[in-house]
């Protein structure tokens, strides 16, 4: 009898690549995915330690489906939960000292190994612990990737060097690990023949790949990028996150000279003071971001920029907000993740004692946000009238509208008689909406 399984995803791109992976191990095992938790057989919390309060979010969800799983007892079923991800990494004991009912908690690198947790908590009972850091790439004991839509996720680098001091992925994710190119390339082809047109590199400092290519030498992320446009049918290619620090020049080179790589970047700066960039351990200060933006957009000028913030770090004064405020007008940027900052356990900002008051964080957070979806909303309006090379990958919400993505991750919808998914056709925008813009096709005139 067929299995049904539930992922719950938090966070980042890398937790919704793992969630499809580990959909992908269970498989074998008579696991099909369900979109919600009601009919499950299985629930894994995919979870981030990233966001504000990640525990307590967990918990709280926890605490909801511990209702279900004792409904289903009594019934004389079983529901399997897991907690897999950052979260369940660095607390996993706690998950199981304030939730003994959860059955399976398992780190980023070793949901390879789910089908035997699930064995064994089914076999034996009791809750199975796996937060090891082994040393086999997870990735050599996965089953092959299978395309699910017209963009796809390709992870190709995991963890972190870098200890900024308010972030625990080199704690949760490990030391920097880079697949090997064979392995991406061969990933890669499956997916477009799959009919995936669009892939996004995926690491948490994916610009500092260093792969082992088929030459016997470490590649650059921009070589890798070079020998994913060979792929024929491959139209676009992105990546993502990226450290200030590890953009190479021949990684410029790369946005100047390779059409197949959106002229998007995104690119975490954090803050526009340099004090705080210290106290931070970024490794760059201002004025090596702002130079590295002008050598960027000086290669490829229509290139566009996202990026992270974090307000209220400790010991950040008015003066280092304002800097912030500052870089940003000179920046301008076109899609920004924008938080307070909270303490992360482990990490060394935790331990600073200069934190800043909560609701000097609102309020900064607050003024950085409306300047930032300002910058956002212009970069929208400046767009109408242009015409641009929209991938369309999905239905829209109103008969005969399709719906797709610009080359700067913006919505784009418009109005077809025809089946568009998969294909990037030129569209001229004609309007925008708070959260999309609207086109037509380029050779077709607006109606008056």
């Amino acid at each position: 009898m067929a299995k049904k399984l539930y992922v719950k995803t938090y966070g980042c791109q890398m937790n919704v690549y793992d969630s499809a992976r580990m959909a992908d191990v269970l498989a074998p095992l008579g696991f099909g995915t369900t979109d919600g938790p009601e009919d499950a057989d299985m629930v894994i919390l995919n979870t981030c330690h990233i966001r504000e309060k990640a525990s307590e979010k967990v918990f709280s969800e926890l605490g909801r489906l511990k209702t279900l799983q004792a409904a289903r007892a009594r019934d004389g079923e079983r529901l399997i939960l897991a907690v897999a991800g950052c979260v369940a990494q660095a607390e996993g004991e706690e998950i199981l000292r304030r939730a003994p009912f959860v059955d399976i908690v398992l780190g980023p690198q070793t949901y390879h190994r789910l089908p035997e947790m699930v064995a064994q908590a089914s076999r034996a009972g009791g809750a199975v612990l796996d937060t090891d850091f082994p040393e086999e790439p997870k990735f050599d004991h996965l089953p092959d990737v299978t395309a699910q839509g017209v963009s796809a996720f390709l992870s190709v680098q995991e963890g972190c060097d870098r200890f900024c001091t308010f972030c625990v992925v080199p704690y949760t994710r490990g030391a920097e690990y880079s697949r090997p190119v064979p392995a991406v390339l061969a990933e890669a082809r499956r997916l477009v023949e799959g009919g995936v047109v669009e892939i996004t590199l995926l690491g948490q400092n994916v610009n500092a790949y260093h792969g082992e290519g088929p030459d016997g030498r470490d590649w650059s992320l921009a070589r890798l990028l070079d020998a994913l446009a060979g792929i024929p049918g491959l139209a676009r290619i992105r990546y993502t996150t990226s450290h200030p620090r590890d953009v190479s020049d021949d990684l410029i080179a790369v946005h100047r000279d390779l059409p197949h790589l959106m002229p998007f970047l995104h690119l975490p700066v954090q803050s526009g003071s340099d004090r705080i960039l210290e106290r931070m351990n970024r490794r760059h200060d201002r004025a090596f971001y702002l130079a590295l933006v002008d050598r960027l957009k000086t290669a490829r000028p229509d290139l566009a920029l996202s990026s992270d913030f974090i307000v209220g770090f400790p010991g950040e004064s008015d003066a280092d907000f304002s800097a912030t405020l500052d870089l940003v007008r000179r920046v301008g940027f076109v899609q920004t993740y924008s938080f307070k900052y909270s303490p992360r356990p482990g990490t060394p900002a935790a331990a600073l004692e200069d934190q800043v008051a909560e609701a000097v964080k609102e309020e900064r957070l607050a003024q950085l946000q409306a300047l930032l979806n300002d910058q956002t909303q212009a970069f929208n309006r400046a767009c109408v009238g242009r015409v641009m090379p929209v991938l369309f990958d999905r239905a829209g919400r109103h008969p005969g509208q399709v719906l797709g993505r610009s080359p700067y991750m913006q919505p784009v919808h418009l109005d077809s008689g025809e089946n568009l998914a998969g294909r990037v056709v030129p569209v001229r925008i004609t309007a925008t909406h708070p959260n999309s813009l609207a086109g037509i096709p380029a050779g077709e005139r607006e109606c008056a």
